[in-house]
């Protein structure tokens, strides 16, 4: 009799455990004790819009995908080649991609209806942060008699591939000192435009990128270059004025091989973009992702163009509004958000 007694109070005391510590199946908590990421947040699949191979949107591209997809299991981004600024612009704006990379001068003229010969208003884009400041560059041989852009009459250049920032620059610079329909314009990739270069059939080419670009240094490798000072020919020009979102920079002296001075010319500010359609909670952690202090070292090895992306540069150069994750992320960062840059 007493044998069967324990075993209700066997079971009895079983249960309590059971209660007390609770069972493998529930959702693991976070510090705050709300339930993890992991339970509470669905996998997605996002494209990160990023360029040609061989220009800085593409390492960009990539290493930020990495960083990102690495940091949280339920985030998958994929780096996609594109054409670059222009393109990344309207694959945003119609949500075909997610996130993506686009120059500040085109996102202002895209939101407004003025890049060349498009005067659709892509007003669905919205700005994450600053990523690098982009310098138009452009190389000639060392030994040719160009000193300046207005040399190129007459000469073959490349210019970029067709929907890039660099192309879209690049037309706009030359239509702007009234050489545009005086030189042979070529659509070509970095890469490719190197190799040209390189072979002699074509007399120079633009990037609008980071410094040092692999393309530049490729051509150096084969063949003694120069770049152009294109400083002077914006001030004299009045370039600025008319498009206030460029900016002097330099270029300091030994960035490539046997550059050996200074070179002054102006930048465009890339920054990171994403459709208006993302979560505000997605983009918030994708910024976390990237912007924690290992993220920002992986850029930094992955370009030394990145070495400027830090929470204090975080808004600058950005000529449209932030996306609401990004003026949440930013915000937490102590930074003020301008009234014109709000959603």
């Amino acid at each position: 009799m007493k044998h069967r007694l324990n075993i209700p109070l066997v079971l009895i005391l079983g249960l309590s455990l059971f209660l007390s510590f609770g069972c493998s199946s529930d959702p693991d908590t976070g510090e705050n004790g709300s339930p993890s990421e992991v339970s509470q947040k669905k996998k997605q699949f996002l494209a990160f819009g990023g360029g040609p191979t061989g220009g800085t949107f593409n390492f960009f591209a990539n290493k930020m995908a990495s960083i990102i997809s690495t940091n949280y299991e339920w985030l998958d981004i994929s780096p996609k080649g594109s054409g670059g600024s222009a393109e990344n612009l309207r694959t945003l704006n119609k949500n075909a991609v997610d996130i993506g990379i686009i120059y500040s001068g085109d996102a202002f003229l895209g939101r407004n209806g003025k890049l060349p010969g498009d005067t659709t208003k892509y007003d669905k884009v919205r700005a994450l942060s600053f990523l690098y400041g982009a310098p138009a560059q452009l190389v000639v041989r060392k030994d040719s008699d160009i000193q300046s852009a207005f040399d190129l009459e007459g000469k073959v250049v490349a210019i970029g591939n067709p929907g890039s920032g660099a192309a879209l620059s690049a037309e706009r610079f030359f239509k702007h000192l009234n050489l545009w329909d005086k030189i042979s314009p070529r659509n070509l990739g970095y890469s490719q435009a190197a190799a040209d270069f390189s072979d002699k059939r074509i007399d120079a080419f633009w990037v609008l990128v980071g410094y040092p670009n692999s393309s530049i240094i490729e051509a150096a490798t084969n063949t003694p270059i120069k770049l152009l000072d294109l400083h002077n020919d914006a001030v004299q020009s009045g370039f600025y004025d008319i498009y206030p979102f460029y900016s002097k920079v330099v270029i300091p002296k030994g960035s490539y091989e046997r550059q050996d001075s200074d070179v002054i010319t102006f930048q465009d500010s890339s920054l990171w973009s994403a459709s208006e359609a993302i979560s505000e909670d997605t983009i918030y952690d994708c910024m976390k992702a990237v912007y924690s202090d290992q993220g920002l070292k992986d850029m930094v090895t992955a370009h030394k163009a990145a070495k400027n992306m830090s929470t204090h540069n975080g808004i600058k150069g950005v000529s449209i509004p932030l996306h609401p994750g990004a003026v949440k992320f930013w915000r937490k960062q102590g930074l003020d958000i301008p009234a014109n840059l709000l959603p």
